[in-house]
């Protein structure tokens, strides 16, 4: 693991910061390195307020958007919701679905299946449309590159509203509205929005033509926060307030599918790490393992007997995904090692019969081992289909795209992308993949890095700290949860190691003659020894609060111990 400090802003911009609200210079460090220099900019965002959303008309076509829909309303035309299989893109054909259909029945929605239809909008979702009588498609979380399909559609004048947050290709499609805040094109002051913000965006703009206000739409905010935790967007800016509301709803008054999934969580509040752990997964594994389907049917039924029926449904789903990961993770380690692999830039493995749906959680563990861009590909129908993904500052879209001479198609973000190729092209863009990684990739990518946000004392650790790093919550990209230091740091005799093969690290620590603090480190077992051996250490970690039979401590989640000493 690499450490690295954080670089420190100006003395005066701290001291000025830490002055006007009253807070250590090291909180002020804090918000500085997240872009809050003010007073204001700190009241925005240890007070984040429904009014800071912005007018959702600002978006390019969103006006051509709702123009075609109140007709398609007023003409009684048929409307089918389409979107992705995962969880933004169910969450977001939920929510667009459940708001349109309050207020006209003739609505229809519809997930591509992962198998068979693949990523995106499929042809087979048109002939549905087509079959069916409809003759408006809202596309949500894809359709910004399906140009050729939404031409398809045009021919059987089926109209397209694309909401989509990937970034475009060369050319949109020829809808009547794109929804995308990545357009070069779009002005929109947030361009980082999930799928399923582009479409409460939508919603937003449709209810200001009924007169509702934002605070209608709340209730629709706990599929958006879901969304935005599973989508591993930014929180900041738009995202955070759509968050940290969601997250409100969440705890307050969810929908009965999201409620059905957590009911049995002993925690009384969910934060948003929760909803990544406890909630994504689950919608998730509808998806992955079964159809996307399952996932938004759980997410619009309002009887909470029958959200539990599917919700028990979806659970035995993230099992059974759960026992193919470890089955295919297992394989795909088999295959490097006997490939001799080990030392290469990339990673790029292929089996043909590994579970489409769970290469892209595979991808992540192998990448926990092999620290580098890492592509799992499996067979799907003739051809060859793949889960990327990357690792900290290495842009695997980029990558693709230099490659993509030997891809089908390909779309996907910086971190995690798809693609499709077909079988005998696999060696050459394996051999291609690995040489535009080499070439590209920078030395310090290669090494796993804790960033560091400050160095403190254990005596800085106060009940005052505590409740202002809540404040800073929800965390997520660009507002991680503020990790620290701290130097010459002793055992006090308590270090073990826990779990079944010992792998994780137990600590009760001290620093100077400060009162010891509990300490856990996951994965952290095999550096028993540095805590044990009596010489100063270092920790990095974060801040939490244990509460075990109704006490309340503070612990410290470790991300590493190295001896003291080093830089």
């Amino acid at each position: 693991m690499r450490w690295t400090l954080k670089p420190k802003p100006s003395e005066e911009k701290i001291k000025h910061l830490a002055q006007a609200l009253n807070v250590e210079d090291f909180v002020a460090t804090l918000l500085i390195q997240r872009g809050i220099e003010t007073f204001e900019e700190a009241k925005n965002f240890f007070r984040p307020s429904l009014e800071h959303l912005h007018d959702p008309y600002l978006m390019k076509d969103m006006d051509k958007a709702v123009v075609r829909i109140e007709r398609a309303i007023q003409n009684e035309e048929n409307i089918l919701v389409f979107g992705d299989y995962d969880v933004d893109g169910t969450t977001a054909v939920s929510l667009v679905s459940s708001y349109l259909k309050s207020h006209y029945p003739n609505i229809a929605t519809y997930i591509p299946d992962r198998y068979d239809e693949g990523y995106g909008i499929s042809y087979k979702g048109i002939d549905y449309a087509d079959d069916n009588g409809i003759s408006l498609i809202i596309a949500l979380d894809c359709g910004i590159k399906s140009i050729d399909h939404i031409a398809y559609a045009k021919a059987k004048n089926i109209d397209f509203i694309v909401c989509d947050h990937h970034r475009p290709g060369e050319f949109l499609p020829d809808a009547v509205a794109v929804l995308d805040p990545k357009r070069e094109d779009c002005s929109y002051p947030y361009d980082e929005l999930c799928g399923c913000g582009v479409g409460f965006k939508l919603i937003q703009a449709l209810g200001q033509n009924r007169n509702e206000t934002i605070e209608d739409l709340v209730p629709y905010l706990d599929l958006v926060a879901t969304a935005i935790a599973a989508d591993i967007v930014p929180i900041t800016g738009e995202n955070r307030v759509l968050a940290y509301f969601g997250l409100k709803v969440i705890n307050s008054e969810p929908r009965p599918g999201i409620k059905a999934l957590v009911h049995q969580v002993k925690k009384k509040v969910l934060d948003i790490t929760d909803v990544v752990f406890i909630v994504s997964p689950r919608i998730n594994a509808a998806g992955r393992i079964k159809h996307g389907n399952h996932a938004v049917e759980l997410l619009t039924e309002f009887n909470f007997e029958q959200a539990q029926q599917f919700a028990s449904e979806i659970e035995q789903y993230n099992a059974d995904r759960k026992d193919l990961d470890k089955k295919i993770t297992k394989e795909a380690f088999q295959q490097i090692l006997q490939n001799n692999e080990e030392e290469r830039f990339s990673t790029v493995v292929f089996q043909e019969d590994w579970h489409k749906g769970v290469i892209g959680i595979v991808a992540s563990r192998l990448i926990e081992t092999y620290y580098r861009p890492t592509l799992v590909f499996t067979k799907s129908g003739d051809k060859y289909a793949a889960s990327a993904r990357s690792v900290k500052g290495f842009d695997v879209y980029n990558a693709l795209d230099a490659c993509s001479e030997h891809l089908e198609q390909f779309g996907g973000h910086m971190y995690a992308a798809g693609m499709t190729l077909k079988a005998e092209n696999y060696q050459l863009f394996k051999e291609a993949f690995e040489k535009c990684v080499q070439e590209t990739i920078q030395p310090e990518m290669r090494t796993p890095e804790i960033e560091i946000d400050a160095e403190i004392d254990f005596s800085d650790i106060t009940p005052k700290l505590i409740r202002i790093l809540k404040q800073f919550e929800p965390f997520g990209p660009q507002n991680m949860t503020p990790v620290f230091m701290t130097r010459d740091l002793k055992d006090t005799g308590y270090a073990k190691t826990l779990g079944a093969e010992e792998e994780h690290l137990r600590l009760f620590v001290k620093q100077y003659n400060s009162d010891g603090i509990a300490a856990i480190g996951f994965g952290l077992g095999k550096k028993l020894n540095i805590a044990k051996n009596q010489n100063p250490f270092q920790l990095a970690y974060t801040i939490a609060e244990n509460e075990w039979n109704g006490t309340i401590s503070t612990q410290l989640m470790l991300k590493d111990i190295r001896t003291d000493g080093r830089n």
